[in-house]
């Protein structure tokens, strides 16, 4: 396993850094070795502060009214005889808190567009093999999805925005989020800066090098925050749909389902045809403060468009 000296495992344990976590740190010691001036950059970075709660906005009734708390807590759960407790790691918790606190931010929509990926299936069928020999990069469908994802954040840039206070910030860069399970079975979300300005090679490169460095808990504090939207790839477990939980402060984040053989209907010069297509839904969870409904779903149109309208003779 990996080394962690009396001074790193003391300062750990007196922050409550569990050992998923004190594995994700990237160490700039000898033999890459975590050092006190690691930890206390990832302490700096915010990893471990709690998520702050958006500020609830004053009741426009005037009548004197009685206030009434929302329990913050759920009801003690009493364990039966032969049940196991688990108490979370400082992860778990976080992604709990981080989970619980979106969900009372923001109020979700999700849209819904099933796309025909059949030319990009076709087209990745035709180039996967000659595109890993020739750049030693596998070619998955992610970066493609997030490639058509950019572009439509750029024809819809109110999108790629986050709410401060009654101010919205409009991002000037896109940094595409990606959800990846890390080891330990928690959830790590790696993200690509500045993504419009890569290539489909440069997204296949970074998402490859950021989802394997997730799996060997080698990612940096500061190449798991800045992001300004998220694509989760919930096709990876064969689940067709999802109502993804936005990662805050942003206010959109895209499921990508499983690609199915289905029949459908083609429209040819002929008349109507019922043909095997590769189907794919994308859902879209957004924040309603920022995002209004004909926006959530043109957005998700377009990235179904930009997909659907795949050229199939793309160079590699």
């Amino acid at each position: 396993g990996r080394f962690y000296s009396p001074l790193v495992r003391a300062m750990s344990k007196e922050e409550g850094i569990s050992q998923s976590e004190l594995d994700v740190i990237s160490g700039t010691g000898k033999e890459g070795r975590v050092t006190k001036k690691d930890i206390l950059a990832y302490i700096a970075s915010g990893k471990l502060q709690p998520v702050a709660t958006a500020p609830i906005a004053k009741s426009a009734v005037t009548a004197p009214i009685t206030k009434t708390e929302a329990p913050r807590t759920a009801p003690a759960v009493i364990p039966s005889a032969g049940d196991e407790i688990i108490e979370m790691d400082r992860m778990r918790r976080l992604i709990a808190d981080h989970m619980v606190n979106s969900v009372r931010t923001s109020p979700h929509v999700t849209s819904f567009v099933e796309a025909d990926l059949t030319k990009v299936v076709q087209w990745r069928n035709k180039v996967k093999n000659e595109f890993q020999k020739k750049h030693g990069e596998k070619i998955t469908f992610t970066p493609i999805i997030m490639e058509a994802i950019i572009k439509s954040i750029q024809d819809f840039p109110m999108i790629n925005v986050s709410i401060d206070g009654t101010n919205i910030i409009k991002h000037k860069n896109i940094n595409v989020g990606m959800a990846a399970a890390l080891p330990s079975g928690n959830l790590i979300v790696p993200v690509i800066k500045n993504a419009d300005q890569l290539s489909l090679l440069g997204l296949t490169k970074a998402v490859n090098d950021l989802a394997n460095r997730a799996r060997n808990n080698a990612l940096k504090p500061d190449e798991v925050s800045g992001g300004t939207y998220t694509l989760t790839n919930v096709g990876t477990f064969g689940n067709v749909m999802g109502t993804p939980i936005i990662n805050q402060p942003q206010v959109a984040i895209m499921a990508a389902g499983a690609i199915q053989k289905k029949p459908a209907v083609v429209e040819t010069p002929e008349g109507d045809m019922i043909a095997v297509r590769h189907k794919m839904f994308l859902s879209h969870s957004y924040d309603h403060r920022a995002v209004d409904g004909a926006l959530g779903g043109m957005f998700v149109k377009r990235v179904a468009e930009y997909l659907e309208a795949w050229d199939l003779n793309r160079e590699i």
